[in-house]
């Protein structure tokens, strides 16, 4: 599977979420910090756009085709992607969700949320401290 050239210094993030304005909020967000943004709407969307293997996928549980952890227990199942870093958005506060998003090696983050502090967490799992939002005052 291919992938941005790790020297290129660019984050490919993919953003799948079935609400509109997740995407038009994240997209300019992130590529103003510098990553490539991929946005799917489905998880038929997001297996199309699942390659290249992106650095990170933000990940909504309910999906109108489909559960956003079924999706993760997929790519969990492939090789090329069973290591991806997936942080999982969701409204949805139940313990068994979050449970089942550990057992997945996925971390969640909870809406509705502040775009910065996603941006700062985002930068958080990838290890891109440069390309963290510095702190307000």
């Amino acid at each position: 599977m291919s992938r941005t050239p790790p020297d290129s210094g660019i984050r490919r993030l993919l953003v799948v979420d079935d609400e509109p304005h997740i995407g038009l909020l994240l997209r300019p967000q992130f590529e103003a910090l510098g990553y490539r943004v991929t946005l799917a709407r489905t998880i038929a969307e997001a297996r199309t756009a699942i390659t290249p293997s992106p650095d990170l996928v933000l990940l909504d549980l309910h999906l109108p085709d489909g559960s956003g952890l079924d999706f993760l227990a997929e790519l969990r199942a492939v090789p090329a992607t069973r290591d991806l870093k997936v942080l999982i958005l969701t409204a949805d506060g139940e313990d068994r969700a979050a449970e089942r998003a550990g057992a997945l090696r996925a971390s969640l983050f909870t809406k509705p949320f502040s775009p910065s502090k996603l941006a700062a967490r985002v930068a958080a799992l990838l290890g891109d401290s440069r390309l963290a939002p510095e702190p307000r005052p």
